[in-house]
Formats: structure tokens, C-alpha cells, sequence
């Protein structure tokens, strides 16, 4: 499988002088954690701003969104994926980069490719009901077994502190006598 099979391809884009305002109610509305920055011209690089460029870069230096434009925060040129790379060699230029996205290109965007994406399309057998249930049962299980560890526990220091007030009482009394 090719990083083309799993991207997405429907990509909004934002130009780089528009506002990190603009950006922020453009990422809310389509619920998207980054946005593809349009390259100027034809030579130049493409963009992109993330959700963490955004609070690292201006809610945690308490800037002004209206005020901040994307420009200034986004990551540029940003690492790019050819379509035909296959899915593990694009997971560990993720992991070899600390990167989450980036966009698919070969001559022009053609989509975007992220971790969702790879964690969502790997072929997996699903679960049956039944396996469901033993994954259940198992769970409550061991949530029963730590209760019952929890009594035992309490109990034997029920025991020992009801020791411990009868070897004082016992002195007491001695002591009075």
C-alpha cells in the first residue's frame, strides 16, 4: 500500500499572509488540526500551520490572533510525501521526524497523509461480538480481583490495628493495677 491509497485528498488551504484568527476559524469550522499554507508562486515552497504552531507559537506567548499572521508561525518548506512511498516508509519518516502530517505531492498537491490516516487504514481482523465480550469479561474480572485484594488489605490492618488496641488496653490495665 502507497501513501496515495490512504491520503486524503480533499486539502483546505490558506494563504500565508492571512490572519492565525482566520486560520484558527477555518481549522473550528472544518475540524481540522492543520491547513495546507498556498505557496506565493510557482518556485515557491508550500506551508503548513498546525494547531500546535498556533498555541506554542501565539496563545503561549499570549499574541493576538488578529494580529499574528500564518506566516509567522508556520513550518516552511514543510516535508512533503511522494504518492508512491509505501505506508511504512512514510510512518518512519514520521517517527524519524516527529512530524503528524504532511502533504502528498508530485509536481502539485494531490492530498494530505497523516498517522490517522496510516493507524486507520492498517488491515486488522475485527473483533467478533464474542471476542468483545471475553475483552469484557476479562476487564471486569480483573476489576473484581483488585477490589477483593482491596478488602483482604483492609481487613488485615482491621486485624492488626484491633490487635494493637487490645496489647495497649492489656497494658493499661496492667498499669492501673
Amino acid at each position: 500500500m502507497k501513501a496515495a491509497d490512504i491520503m486524503t485528498t480533499e486539502v483546505l488551504m490558506i494563504n500565508s499572509s492571512a490572519t492565525v484568527a482566520e486560520a484558527i476559524a477555518l481549522m473550528q469550522n472544518q475540524k481540522l488540526s492543520s491547513l495546507i499554507v498556498e505557496p506565493s508562486d510557482e518556485e515557491d515552497a508550500y506551508g503548513i500551520v498546525t494547531e500546535t504552531d498556533i498555541v506554542y507559537g501565539v496563545t503561549a506567548r499570549e499574541k493576538d490572533p488578529e494580529q499574528v499572521r500564518v506566516h509567522q508561525i508556520m513550518t516552511k518548506p514543510c516535508i512533503v510525501v511522494n504518492p508512491d512511498l509505501s505506508i511504512a516508509n512514510v510512518a518512519r519518516l514520521f517517527a524519524e521526524t516527529g512530524i503528524q502530517k504532511a502533504p502528498v505531492i508530485k509536481d502539485k498537491l494531490l492530498g494530505i497523509i497523516s498517522v490517522t490516516d496510516i493507524l486507520l487504514k492498517i488491515k486488522v481482523t475485527p473483533l467478533s461480538s464474542r471476542d468483545i465480550l471475553s475483552q469484557r469479561i476479562g476487564e471486569v474480572l480483573l476489576h473484581t480481583r483488585v477490589c477483593h485484594e482491596r478488602e483482604e488489605q483492609i481487613a488485615q490492618e482491621s486485624r492488626i490495628a484491633w490487635d494493637v488496641l487490645e496489647e495497649l488496653q492489656a497494658e493499661d490495665e496492667a498499669m492501673r493495677e
